[in-house]
């Protein structure tokens, strides 16, 4: 949740100053791998084995074997995220706050990988659960505010909508606290939709591939994402960030299972994940729908009717409602990331659980998962679904996302000192 500014063993200031002397091109993207990755915790490693083990025959129990296998990758997204520590949010911070684009550059790797990938298994229309099928929505109005205010809410909130999920299963307890958020706020869209979907103007959908033919979308795509990684390179030479702080790691051939591994190498196994998700149920890597189905179960138990909502009358959306939990797609992703990130921390010996919180931490960890969960429905998903699989997926409301979630973001840095947050500046030793 907050920096480091000096790694343990130096002197505070001395590398800050050492690194301020050299010139753009001599500092380096990431700061030195001098902290070794504690003893396995074997115990709770126990207890997430036993939960996946249970998780997927759930699944099993209600739901086809395309649906276990979504479950058994969302153990695997888990497994990645917590390992590779593949941040959105600390990546968008770091570049608006200091110049650092390290993050970034692996995004773009990550995105013209899976653009590759999708563009052959779309373009094949075969995939295990049927015709597979992109995520593309309207360009309008509630894409330029939910993604404003999800860029915002990720700086506040302390996490991104996956980073919330992982963080969650390595015990970070403040966390919940977003995911609280993230729920509750899905909730308020859910009672708005009306207004977002007939009120206010839908804009039209844009897909690059239905526009210029796979080959072309994808050659587009590589473009615009190596234009982005030259542009960071510029930025960074100017700017000259602070290196991003590698976590502890593991050596050898035991960081395969303990961690951690380096960004680029999350980044390329997340794309080919997300095209696994595409493959076996027909449909890309999301989040955050899932949130208003919880939620939304929670108050029918309650004795709400939510089935008469209008947000619940959109067919695909109802049948989620009246089926189980364990039988609805996104949800099996997420509670596969929780469970794979549980195991993957505890073989890293990382986790922990976080007992004190202070209540400004709390409020903005609360406060920040009201504007994403609002901000991801708006927007038609948050930085997995919109950004990631929707720029994957071809679809132009994936970029658009990105820059206004940018601008939320720089907005979103300066509400984080209110809640007890601190933000990069250029001349900390780390970032």
């Amino acid at each position: 949740m907050s920096i480091t500014t000096d790694p343990p063993g130096r002197t505070p200031g001395t590398l800050a100053r050492a690194l301020r002397e050299l010139p753009g091109s001599g500092r380096t993207a990431f700061g030195p791998q001098d902290r070794a990755a504690a003893p396995p915790q074997w115990r709770v490693v126990a207890v997430g084995l036993v939960l996946a083990v249970l998780f997927l025959a759930g699944v099993g129990a209600v739901a086809p074997a395309t649906m276990v296998g979504t479950a058994a990758l969302g153990l695997a997204l888990g497994f990645t995220l917590f390992h590779s520590r593949f941040g959105f949010t600390s990546g968008w911070r770091q570049l608006v706050a200091v110049g650092q684009g390290a993050a970034i550059r692996a995004h773009m790797v990550m995105l013209a990988t899976a653009s590759v990938l999708f563009a052959v298994i779309l373009s094949s229309g075969f995939a295990l659960a049927g015709e597979p099928k992109g995520f593309t929505n309207p360009i309008g109005i509630g894409l330029v505010v939910g993604a404003f205010l999800f860029g915002l809410g990720m700086q506040v909130g302390g996490s991104c909508a996956s980073g919330t999920l992982f963080a969650v299963g390595s015990g970070q307890s403040a966390i919940v606290l977003t995911l609280f958020g993230f729920v509750a706020g899905s909730m308020f869209a859910v009672f708005t939709h009306t207004f977002w979907t007939q009120t206010v103007p839908q804009g039209p959908s844009v897909n690059l591939a239905q526009v210029l033919g796979y080959p072309g979308a994808v050659a587009v795509t590589l473009l615009v994402t190596a234009g982005i990684t030259v542009l960071t390179w510029v930025v960074a030479r100017r700017r000259t960030p602070p290196p991003v702080e590698r976590p502890p790691s593991a050596r050898g051939a035991a960081r395969v299972l303990r961690g951690s591994w380096p960004m680029w190498v999350g980044a390329i196994v997340l794309a080919v994940l997300n095209a696994a998700v595409l493959f076996v149920s027909a449909a890309p890597w999301g989040v955050t729908s899932a949130f208003a189905l919880w939620g939304s179960k929670v108050l029918q138990s309650a004795g709400f009717d939510m089935a008469g909502l209008a947000y619940w009358q959109v067919p695909a959306n109802a049948k989620a409602l009246a089926a189980p939990v364990l039988a609805d797609r996104i949800s099996n992703l997420d509670v596969g990331i929780m469970i794979g990130a549980l195991v993957a921390s505890a073989v890293g010996g990382a986790f922990v659980l976080h007992r004190r919180i202070p209540w400004r931490l709390a409020l903005g960890a609360v406060l920040g998962g009201i504007a994403m969960g609002y901000g991801a429905r708006l927007a038609g998903g948050c930085n997995i679904g919109a950004y990631f699989s929707g720029i994957a997926s071809f679809s132009l409301h994936g970029w658009i996302w990105a820059v206004v979630a940018l601008g939320g973001t720089w907005a979103g840095l300066r509400l984080r000192p209110l809640f007890g947050l601190t933000n990069p500046k250029p001349a900390d030793s780390l970032c």
